[in-house]
């Protein structure tokens, strides 16, 4: 069962990545190009390793702070929300919206290292 914790912290943090790199690629981009659809692939497995830790924290007897949780979540769910908007409507994405996202992502990371 550790090795599937350790396997799930790994893709979690591979997710993590992937909103960074997004970042970067759509700074490369020309003005004008709508939002990579990369943003929502980090956030969804963000999402969905997040969960499956939460939910297997049972049998792995690990204890988590569920308000610290609970706020993660709320961030992961505005980056997935923004993204999702500008994905589906496939309208340039603003200026603010990239460097807003990595933000976002840098503050859930934050909560994640500092927040014990």
């Amino acid at each position: 069962m550790e090795f599937v914790r350790q396997l799930l912290v790994f893709l979690h943090l591979l997710g993590m990545a992937i909103l960074v790199a997004m970042f970067f690629v759509q700074r490369r981009l020309p003005a004008g190009s709508p939002l990579n659809v990369g943003w929502l692939h980090g956030a969804a497995l963000q999402l969905v390793t997040g969960l499956a830790l939460q939910l297997l924290a049972p049998l792995t007897h690990a204890d988590y702070n569920h308000v610290k949780l609970g706020i993660k979540l709320l961030v992961l769910l505005v980056i997935g929300g923004l993204a999702l908007v500008y994905v589906i409507r496939r309208v340039p994405a603003p200026r603010w919206l990239p460097v807003t996202l990595v933000s976002l992502v840098v503050v859930n990371v934050g909560l994640a290292v500092f927040w014990s």
